[in-house]
């Protein structure tokens, strides 16, 4: 069971966090993305739109990888596979 719990927390630490830091940050970006959009386009309301659809998708994306986080933690403690309370690249 040790070498299990060890290729656990290998695939947990080198490829599925960073891999929900980078769509985390892609989902941060399109929010930020979509913040300077609405803000330059208060007056079109096309690309008011648009903008607001970016926001709210952003805000999905983040929230999605913020609980796809805490599922595969949750996994992870539940069958006993230590691992650190934070995102480690």
């Amino acid at each position: 069971m040790p070498a299990v719990a060890d290729f656990l927390n290998k695939l947990d630490q080198y490829i599925l966090n960073p891999l929900i830091l980078l769509v985390f940050a892609i989902a941060f970006l399109l929010f930020f993305i979509g913040i300077i959009q609405l803000i330059s386009a208060s007056q079109s309301g096309k690309d008011a739109d648009d903008a607001k659809k970016n926001v709210l998708y952003g805000l999905i994306g983040m929230f999605v990888m913020f609980s796809a986080y805490g599922i595969v933690h949750l996994i992870l403690n539940t069958i006993g596979v230590p691992s650190p309370n934070f995102i480690s690249l």
